[in-house]
This record gives structure tokens, C-alpha cells and sequence, in this order.
């Protein structure tokens, strides 16, 4: 059975927690509504190294799931062993009840393959944290594969003395295709969704700050979290030069950050430049309704119609928004499209247009030059490969010489 300290613990659900200073993070309870003490180590361990909040979110409700899944089958958490995980797979994918075994195919509403493999990495993660902390646990070794596994191999990996061992209970991730993309249509239709200027007047209608972030997104390729932290002072527009937005790694009321912890300049457009003009402006006239100025230090994207007035925009209302634009548009574009697919939409844009690798490495902030290549590697491909399908063409033009006394063809 599952025990801490003595105690048969039954997980009861994840508790959303707001930190000092507006943060908010999430622990895991157990049914005396108390935090399940190794659980909340692992989850502090998290917030204490800078890992993002949507990481502890995530590690939350899979520990939660899983101790609530050992509670069901009484298997000691400490050391549930390889029965105790895989068992644990096997009810994520059934649906089932726990400790029901499923022949054949799994009942409806069991998890999709890639929730089973971001589950189990996160129970590993939690056991070996656990025992480099020095508790006394056995960590059920586990990994997960998928297609996008990189073949990478640092130059001194041969010197590693204590390779950890392979995974015994291993899950393979769904294989998934191309990143989803937008078209340019799509993106004017999500745009337009969002603020419509009047040819006429060349006033706005709508919210302009929506759209302004949807435009950031389709043409720098920032992430979500990245745009939301944004500032004035980040916005520089050009003066005669090409305008950028510096992305800055600091701390945000609702957990948003930089990934990777790394500046960069990200250059943009001088339409977009003049968006942001036409947006900043709204900002001023709204700050001086309240006796005030724009100041530097104000986020880009706030609130402009609901108080607290000029406060950051949270991810949730950037989702909300998502879901209206969804309904608005429907049959115009992919039911499941989020934000993130700008990302995609703009890299696939710059590399089909022959911008080279390394570029886009950094455009688009990733730590490494193979993780892009791992995402978007089939774009350089297809463009290599398009011309395969001339092979006629091309074939027709080769010289072929007279087969020579011996039968060989000859050069």
C-alpha cells in the first residue's frame, strides 16, 4: 500500500497555489488535504531551480495520478517495481479502473501515448530526484522513445563511468508528424478575427492588443511566454533602422519566462512596427483616463478594458481568446490550432525560403542548432527531394555511349 511516514496515503487532486508576489505554482494533496510530503520535496526542488510553472503543473497531476493509482492497487510507493509501473501504463491507456487488466483494446478514454510518456518521464524524474536527495526509494527504471529522439552523441560520452542502466519498462511516444502549420490565409483570418482596421477612417475595431500579439507570434516566431513578458523598453522601432524586440530573461507575476534563461534580438517588420505604434497609443489614451503615462516598465500586453487596469495578460486569457477565434472560425481553420502553431508556421516560412539552419537556431532561441533540425528537418528535405520527382527530366539529358566489344557500356 502507499505510505508516507506511517500513514496510507490516497492522493486526492492537485491544489493550485498562490505564492508570494503573485506567482502561482500547484502541490499535490493527499486525503487528509495535506501535502503528500515526497511529492512536495520533488515539486519545491522544482520551484527552488527556476523550472518553469507549468513544469510543476505538469509533474502535479502526474504524480497525483500515479499515487492515487498505488493507493487503488495497495503497492508501496517506496518501491513499487516494475510490476508497479507498468501497471500504472496500462491503466493510463485503458481508462479502466485501476488494478483492472484490459485484453485487447483498451477502453475508451485512455490516455493518448504521449500523455502515458510525459507521465512516466515524470514519475522517473521523481524517483531519481528522491535518491540523489538520499531517500531510501528504488527507482523503476523507465524510458520513453519516439521518432524525434536525437542520434547526438557528445565527443566524451565514452568517459562516463556510471552510464545509468537501460530502461526495463520502456514507452515508446506517438509518432507524430511535421509540426502543424498555419496558412498565410489562416493567419490573416485569425488577424482579422481579432481587430479589423476601416479602409476609410483607418480606425481599429475590436481589441488591437490581440492582434498585435497573434501578428508578433506569426512573424518572430517567439514563444507564448516569451511575447507576454515583453515590455515597452524591449520594443525598440527602428528610427530609420530595422525595429527589434529583445527578449529578456526576468521573473513574471504569472510564471511565464524565457526558456533556456537566454537574450536575444529578434528583428521585425516596420508594419509591425507601425501595429505597435497604433497599440501604444490606445495604451496612452487609456493611462491618461487615469492620470498616467506609459512607463518602460509596463508589460506589453495588459489589460485595457477590466481591471486591475495595465496589469500583465495571463496565458488564460490569451486561451480564452483562442477558443472565441476557434468558434468564430470554424471550418476556416484546424480545430485544435494554438498559438504555438505561429511558432511552427514561421520557421517552416524562413526555411522553405532557403533561410539557412543555424539562422533560424537562433531566431527562434532554441539551446541547440539538432533541436531545430529535429523539428523542422523534414523541411530541408522535402526541398531537397522535390526535384527527385523529375528524375525523368533529368535522366533524359545524360550522355549514354555504344556498349563497347565486351558489352559494358561505355563512358
Amino acid at each position: 500500500m502507499t505510505v508516507v511516514g506511517g500513514v496510507v496515503v490516497v492522493a486526492v487532486g492537485v491544489q493550485l497555489l498562490d505564492l508570494p508576489g503573485g506567482g502561482r505554482s500547484w502541490t499535490v494533496l493527499g486525503e487528509d488535504r495535506l501535502p503528500i510530503e515526497p511529492v512536495e520535496e520533488f515539486l519545491e526542488h522544482h520551484r527552488l531551480i527556476g523550472s518553469s510553472p507549468n513544469t510543476v503543473r505538469s509533474y502535479a497531476h502526474a504524480l497525483a495520478g500515479y499515487f492515487g493509482y498505488l493507493a487503488a492497487v495497495r503497492v508501496d510507493w517506496a518501491d513499487p517495481g516494475v510490476a508497479g509501473l507498468t501497471g500504472f501504463v496500462g491503466w493510463l491507456r485503458s481508462g479502466g479502473p485501476p488494478g483492472v487488466r484490459t485484453i485487447g483494446v483498451a477502453a475508451s478514454g485512455g490516455a493518448a501515448p504521449a500523455t502515458v510518456s510525459a507521465r512516466v518521464a515524470a514519475v522517473v524524474a521523481f524517483y531519481r530526484y528522491l535518491e540523489s536527495a538520499g531517500h531510501r526509494v528504488r527507482v523503476p527504471h523507465a524510458s520513453t522513445a519516439g521518432p524525434r529522439r536525437s542520434r547526438f552523441v557528445g565527443m566524451l560520452a565514452h568517459t562516463q563511468r556510471s552510464p545509468r542502466p537501460a530502461g526495463v519498462v520502456r514507452v515508446a511516444r506517438s509518432r507524430s508528424g511535421p509540426p502543424p502549420i498555419l496558412t498565410p490565409a489562416q493567419v490573416a483570418a485569425v488577424l482579422d478575427c481579432c481587430a479589423r482596421r476601416d479602409p476609410g477612417s483607418g480606425d481599429w475595431t475590436g481589441s488591437l492588443r490581440d492582434r498585435l500579439l497573434f501578428a508578433l507570434l506569426a512573424e518572430s516566431g517567439l514563444r507564448l511566454g516569451e511575447a507576454l513578458g515583453l515590455r515597452h523598453a524591449d520594443w525598440h522601432t527602428g528610427g530609420g533602422t530595422t525595429g527589434f524586440v529583445q527578449i529578456v530573461p526576468a521573473e513574471h507575476p504569472h510564471g511565464v519566462r524565457v526558456k533556456n534563461s537566454q537574450y536575444r534580438r529578434v528583428y521585425v517588420s516596420a508594419e509591425l512596427g507601425r501595429l505597435y505604434g497604433d497599440y501604444l497609443w490606445q495604451v496612452a489614451d487609456t493611462a491618461a483616463t487615469r492620470g498616467l503615462t506609459v512607463d518602460d516598465g509596463w508589460y506589453v500586453f495588459c489589460n485595457l478594458t477590466r481591471e486591475p487596469l495595465f496589469a500583465p495578460t495571463r496565458p488564460e486569457t490569451v486561451y480564452a481568446l483562442v477558443r472565441r477565434c476557434r468558434r468564430e472560425l470554424a471550418g476556416a481553420l484546424p480545430e485544435e490550432w494554438t498559438p504555438h502553431w505561429f511558432r511552427h508556421t514561421h520557421a517552416t516560412a524562413l526555411l522553405l525560403s532557403g533561410v539557412p539552419l543555424h539562422v533560424v537556431t537562433r531566431r527562434l532561441g532554441h539551446a541547440h542548432v539538432q533541436t531545430t533540425m529535429d523539428l523542422y528537418g523534414w523541411v530541408s528535405d522535402e526541398a531537397a527531394m522535390r526535384p527527385v520527382a523529375e528524375w525523368r527530366r533529368f535522366a533524359a539529358g545524360w550522355p549514354v555511349g555504344a556498349e563497347d566489344a565486351d558489352g559494358q557500356v561505355g563512358s
